[in-house]
């Protein structure tokens, strides 16, 4: 099929051809941009969490902040804020690093909304086209029949009206359909780096208390195994006294 005849069809399905086409041009844009958005690279760096993750473990905070705000990624933003609350307790860093997941959250899921709200819309503009079609058919159905003589309507007039249409809704559904998958797919893509970047944060998290608020390590109660047991060594006896001796009489 050429392209003036892929025009001609588009253009027997009305007036409400336009924002169906508008609707498929914004869909792809959304797709093509949030799959650029949502590299890996561009969420959960796997470098930037290998050098991050060896200066806090040696507690050097200020150093793995530093790094962290200046780079733009996700986990990054999370990081840093968490890291300018290092040497706190844990709930005051995870309440912050909560907070910032929320906001890169956001961020990530930015223009799904309008992809989902696409593939929900453009089936119904293919339909609301196909209702005025057919609305204009039947309007050229009551003329013809009250201008001919014995009321004949001429149905090859009346099928061509219904399959121009029925173009419309063709078309919603084409721009629906794939719309909808790539809502889908985009949606777990975002679940997944989402998963990652919590499991990540809450890790490091941790590893930013203050020690005086980190967990006592746990002391062993029991012997130690393969060691004999050795009971304690009596006491000495007490030695008696001696008597005093007499003293020599003169």
């Amino acid at each position: 099929m050429s392209i003036s005849e892929i025009y001609e069809l588009l253009a027997k399905g009305g007036i409400m051809m336009i924002p169906i086409l508008l609707c498929s041009v914004a869909a792809l844009a959304i797709f093509f941009e949030r799959l650029w958005a949502l590299q890996r690279n561009r969420v959960v760096p796997r470098r930037l969490l290998e050098v991050v993750s060896d200066l806090v473990r040696k507690r050097r905070f200020e150093q793995a902040q530093a790094i962290c705000e200046g780079n733009d990624s996700s986990v990054a933003a999370v990081l840093a804020s968490g890291l300018r609350h290092a040497n706190k307790d844990r709930g005051i860093i995870k309440e912050v690093m909560e907070e910032a997941g929320r906001r890169e959250a956001a961020a990530l899921e930015r223009g799904l909304g309008a992809l989902g709200a696409i593939a929900n819309t453009a089936p119904l503009l293919g339909l609301l086209g196909t209702v005025l079609g057919m609305i204009r058919v039947f309007q050229q159905v009551v003329n013809q029949a009250g201008a001919s003589a014995g009321g004949a309507v001429n149905a090859a007039a009346l099928a061509n009206g219904i399959w121009e249409a029925l173009v419309t809704t063709a078309a919603g559904l084409s721009v629906a359909i794939p719309a909808f998958l790539l809502h889908k797919y985009l949606s777990g893509r975002v679940d997944r780096l989402l998963d990652e970047l919590e499991e990540r944060s809450l890790d490091l998290a941790d590893a930013m208390v203050a020690e005086e608020f980190a967990p006592a390590p746990r002391i062993a109660t029991t012997d130690e195994p393969n060691q004999p047991h050795t009971p304690p060594a009596a006491a000495p006896a007490p030695q008696a006294e001696s008597a005093p001796r007499e003293e020599a009489r003169p």
